[in-house]
């Protein structure tokens, strides 16, 4: 866990993960109120949600029942840009290329 601000993968030492992305805690004892896999580093597909539900479960930490915000993320082909997919617009925000659909990290 780090600073909202600190890079995910210098966080976790280079390693790869489960899951990445931002969580907002809140309360005594703390909880998760808001949780996303928004990690420009990783880029994890939503799917990765049951490691990020089996952790905080482990540790005793209440949460929401899935992303509060779940992003898809793309790296293009013809520019290797990281793209982050909006409105089911599957081309490159760079050079306007196709996205794949299937992850691609």
């Amino acid at each position: 866990m780090a600073d909202r601000h600190a890079e995910h993968v210098a966080c976790a030492g280079f390693r790869p993960v489960l899951a990445a992305g931002e969580m907002t805690f809140a309360g005594d004892p703390p909880e998760v109120v808001g949780v996303t896999n928004q990690s420009t580093g990783y880029c994890p597909e939503p799917g990765c949600w049951g490691a990020v539900a089996a952790a905080l479960d482990q540790a005793g930490v209440r949460h929401p029942d899935g992303w509060t915000a779940a992003f898809v993320f793309r790296r293009c082909p013809a520019c290797g840009q990281r793209n982050l997919v909006k409105d089911d617009w599957w081309r490159c925000a760079v050079c306007d290329a196709g996205l794949p659909r299937g992850w691609n990290f």
